[in-house]
């Protein structure tokens, strides 16, 4: 694999004899290096937007996202999928997080799954991909095989591809449609890129998959109206939505949104 290009993630740290910092110096650091990655993200404001336009109309027709990534990485993407069905109340089939290794790498770390380039696209077709799919990969070093096949096999195909990655000028920042290279720096531990790039990372993810939710009219106002009921915290966070918007009491507001099993189904029932 060709790395003519400068892999910034396994730069050395701009910080040394980290073993003699008192936890107040390491955490002072640590915070300090945090700082770059929203600045960093700003910079790739436009990329993401470009993303989400192009990913927008294909889900609008049925299309799903994938997320693809191995690690830290895959881990990630596994999880701003998983959010999307309770925050969001679709179906767990929009978004879909693959990571090398399958389910079992999400908690153990699997030798060298990351190492099989044509995995990711084999995991992939066990869901039927069409052309109204899209497919984002997430790798900070920009050279995973494991997301960098499944990027190829989706280009070829002609899906709709993201490449999320740290470095630029890797082989995923170049072969994405959509390359966001969030170049957040060395990391403070060298190499330990699930810090700065994986929290690079999430912000991203959470930013596409957010964007689009609202579009597809998921959200009112500033309301998750359509969110699973799945536990007291969110039946209360439910209520006072009812509550905020028509002036009810907690009694009419729990006792409606119960009867409905949705804000959505509410305020359905009752527009204003």
């Amino acid at each position: 694999m060709s790395t003519d290009f400068t892999n910034i993630t396994e730069s050395a740290s701009l910080y040394d004899h980290l073993e003699e910092k008192s936890t107040l110096e390491l955490l002072t650091d640590i915070n300090r290096e945090d700082h770059k990655v929203a600045d960093a993200v700003e910079v790739v404001i436009p990329a993401i937007a470009d993303l989400v336009d192009d990913i927008l109309p294909r889900m609008e027709r049925g299309g799903r996202v994938f997320y693809i990534g191995a690690g830290t990485s895959g881990r990630l993407g596994v999880l701003d999928a998983s959010e999307i069905p309770p925050t969001y109340g679709m179906p767990p089939t929009l978004f879909i997080g693959l990571i090398a290794g399958g389910d079992y790498a999400l908690r153990h770390p699997v030798e060298n799954a990351e190492d099989i380039a044509d995995q990711a696209w084999a995991d992939m077709s066990a869901y039927d991909i069409s052309e109204a799919d899209s497919v984002i990969g997430i790798a900070a070093s920009g050279t995973t095989p494991y997301v960098l096949g499944g990027l190829r096999e989706a280009n070829r195909r002609g899906l709709v591809t993201g490449g999320i990655t740290s470095n630029p000028g890797s082989p995923i920042a170049l072969t994405a449609k959509h390359p966001i290279v969030t170049i957040v720096g060395p990391e403070y531990v060298t190499g330990s890129s699930r810090m700065k790039s994986g929290t690079a990372q999430k912000m991203v993810l959470n930013m596409i998959s957010s964007s689009l939710m609202i579009h597809m009219g998921r959200v009112e106002g500033n309301r998750m109206v359509d969110m699973q009921l799945s536990n007291k915290k969110l039946v209360e966070r439910g209520t006072r939505m009812l509550m905020d918007y028509y002036g009810w009491s907690h009694d009419r507001a729990q006792a409606e949104l119960l009867e409905a099993h949705s804000v959505r189904a509410v305020m359905d029932k009752h527009p204003k």
